[in-house]
């Protein structure tokens, strides 16, 4: 198989993350997610425990949904104040993301990987999404507590997250299906059969 990395967005309660961890098993590949903030800091010196506070901080922060700042492939010095700035700390990770995209096959959750990696030919990118009572069941599974109620509005809070993270760091809406290759319903589909689709794309456009 030539080389070919495969970016996963998805919401929560979809499966995307099983489906990304299953797809890089079959295909005998790593999958990448949290690891990613490990690597990171790794990369750049800086501790890893402030990459999940930067994560914390963005889903407190009114800035994330009123501003932007999408990345360009900067890096901002040790010797600046804002190094170890939010801002940052993504730049790190999305430096990462490349330096994997160019050394081996793999599959990346999330981290706006998909715009990180827009000028590489061998990325294909993927947005899982599910129905509400899908979402609702698996989220309920994972969860393990709340109501119909607060389940709910747990999936609200963390999908609008991610939105508001994507269009910080890309200028671009992250659930608009221009953004991606392939958009796959887990709720008709099935886990495996996502799965399954994602290959026979692959087969597709790398013949």
């Amino acid at each position: 198989m030539e080389k070919v990395i495969i970016t996963i967005a998805r919401q929560y309660g979809s499966g995307g993350k099983t489906i990304g961890e299953t797809l890089a098993r079959d295909l005998g590949i790593n999958c990448y997610d949290r690891e990613l903030m490990r690597m990171a800091s790794d990369e750049s010196g800086i501790a890893e425990g402030l990459f999940g506070k930067a994560d914390e901080r963005l889903k407190n922060s009114p800035l994330l949904r009123i501003t932007k700042n999408v990345y360009k492939g900067q890096l901002i010095p040790p010797e600046s104040d804002e190094f170890t700035s939010n801002d940052n700390l993504f730049n790190y990770q999305a430096k990462v993301i490349r330096q994997l995209a160019e050394a081996e096959s793999c599959v990346i959750i999330g981290r706006c990987a998909d715009y990180v990696l827009k000028e590489y030919d061998h990325v294909i990118s993927v947005f899982v999404h599910g129905s509400h009572d899908f979402c609702m069941k698996r989220a309920k599974e994972r969860l393990g507590y709340g109501s119909d109620k607060e389940v709910e509005k747990y999936i609200a809070k963390t999908d609008k997250y991610r939105a508001d993270y994507y269009h910080y760091y890309t200028g671009h809406e992250w659930f608009d299906a221009r953004n991606y290759d392939l958009c796959l319903d887990s709720s008709k589909l099935g886990y495996e059969r996502c799965v399954d689709e994602i290959i026979s794309y692959m087969k597709v456009r790398f013949p």
